[in-house]
């Protein structure tokens, strides 16, 4: 398998193209917001060998990746997706105009913390 067939199968293990809703990255990490995370086949996702790792939290699901490798990672993931790029204050701002009231104090909370 090459590179591209690796980040495609990423996007096929994140429940493909039409469930992302933003993507972005940091130093290690792709950074996706995605429109029914019950569509993410974790287990799939950590055997492709990109892959170091996946979790979510604060309305993202991150791919872990490593330094080095996720621009490139991301660079294809976004031409084969044509996924909307957002930059991480983006990201922040998108998620929290998202979920209820009581979601929206933990999150101003958690980043005054």
């Amino acid at each position: 398998m090459d590179f591209k067939d690796h980040v495609s199968s990423i996007i096929t293990n994140i429940g493909g193209s039409e469930n992302i809703s933003n993507a972005s990255h940091c130093v290690t990490r792709l950074r996706l917001i995605l429109v029914d995370e019950s569509l993410v086949n974790k287990e799939a996702l950590e055997e492709n060998e990109l892959v170091k790792g996946t979790f979510s939290a604060n309305g993202q699901f991150q791919v872990i990746i490593g330094p080095g490798l996720v621009e490139k990672v991301y660079n294809e993931f976004v031409k084969q997706t044509d996924a909307e790029e957002v930059s991480k204050d983006e990201m922040k701002k998108i998620n929290g105009e998202k979920g209820n009231i009581v979601q929206k104090g933990v999150r101003v909370l958690a980043d005054i913390f």
